[in-house]
């Protein structure tokens, strides 16, 4: 279905590279301790963790150096040896590093011939939708710090079960984890070996709009960079880029997609989310593809607020909705491979992903 090219799955003994392309946090001496955990948890994974040059240059110096970002993925997508890539972390302004990419036709043509694993999340949004444009698979999932360097004993059970799924190229279903974690108040070194709080799944998945079987290709991401990206609230030059680079795809595209969401960490009221949908509501997006998955809100923050929200913006389109998936930045999270086919049953709430 999708003529995207899937990179070969990771195995013992792969190298993976560690890139900051958002914030630069990893860098910085409260990170050190999560650095260590992360690095020690890929080790025991089989594989041989690169921290690229910048990734630990620190906060300012990522937040002034989007060339330099840019240039930590071009060489991990150069290097031969390097078989996956790992973002540190989200941010907000990583969309700063597309002109330098996608200017550079040596990286084009590396990401092109030389298909690897690419896997984040959040802010991350913008390098995906950037590599899916160049005609590669990534996956949207775990981060080394959030998820990598959790500062349990282990990574939680149902991430490593969806991380693992980067070890091979079988199809899965995305369920529903029967447990989820409130965010950690604190990251520092006194939680190390805290189990974050853990509470019983009460919802589960939920059909909010529309009825039947639906399938497309995944496309989508953080909906906060979504709407950056169209309407350039927080930074007014992200639709330009967008438009001069050709990131979004057709108009007739569009309907190809099964359209996957999330709010951030950044919990946005029920008023902005309304605001956000509107803005691709208004382009014709919503109408336009299969269907869409929504993910759960971090903390279960406005869950039912926002799941008001979701109805009356698809009260007048066919569109159908399932929510509370566990993906995006409500933890725990699995993977969703841009690009994939995936056949959505509505009225079970299953969602199967082709690989």
């Amino acid at each position: 279905m999708s003529s995207l090219k899937f990179p070969k799955p990771l195995k013992r003994g792969d190298k993976i590279a560690i890139v900051s392309l958002s914030s630069g946090a990893l860098g910085e001496d409260f990170c050190k301790h999560e650095l260590e955990i992360g690095l020690e948890r890929l080790k025991k994974l089989g594989l041989v963790p690169v921290v690229m040059p910048s990734a630990l240059k620190g906060i300012e110096y990522i937040k002034n150096h989007p060339e330099a970002r840019a240039g930590d993925l071009k060489q991990a997508f150069m290097d031969d040896e390097i078989k996956g890539i790992i973002t540190a972390i989200g941010g907000d302004d990583t969309y700063r590093t597309i002109p330098y990419l996608m200017r550079d036709e040596v990286f084009k043509e590396a990401v092109r011939k030389h298909p690897k694993i690419f896997v984040g999340f959040s802010d991350t949004t913008n390098n995906h939708l950037m590599l899916n444009k160049l005609g590669l698979t990534t996956y949207y999932g775990p981060c080394f710090l959030a998820d990598v360097a959790e500062l349990d004993d282990e990574m939680l059970p149902y991430t490593a079960e969806y991380f693992d799924k980067l070890f091979n190229d079988e199809s899965f279903e995305i369920k529903s984890s029967p447990v989820w974690y409130e965010d950690r108040k604190s990251y520092d070194r006194s939680q190390i070996g805290v189990p974050r709080t853990a509470h019983d799944e009460k919802h589960g998945v939920e059909t909010l709009n529309g009825s039947g079987m639906r399938s497309g290709e995944l496309y989508g991401g953080c909906i906060e960079s979504f709407y950056n990206a169209l309407a350039g609230e927080k930074y007014k030059d992200t639709p330009s880029v967008y438009k001069t680079y050709k990131i979004w795809p057709d108009d007739d595209e569009w309907s190809k997609k099964i359209l996957f969401l999330e709010t951030s960490e950044e919990k946005p009221s029920p008023e902005k989310l309304k605001k956000m949908l509107m803005a691709l509501k208004e382009r014709g997006i919503l109408a336009k593809v299969q269907g869409i998955i929504v993910g759960k809100p971090i903390d279960e923050v406005f869950y039912d607020e926002y799941k008001d929200v979701w109805r009356e913006i698809f009260d007048d389109l066919d569109t159908p909705v399932l929510y509370n998936l566990n993906f995006g930045h409500a933890v725990p999270r699995c993977i969703l491979p841009y690009g994939a086919k995936a056949t959505v049953n509505f009225d079970q709430q299953k969602v199967s992903i082709e690989r």
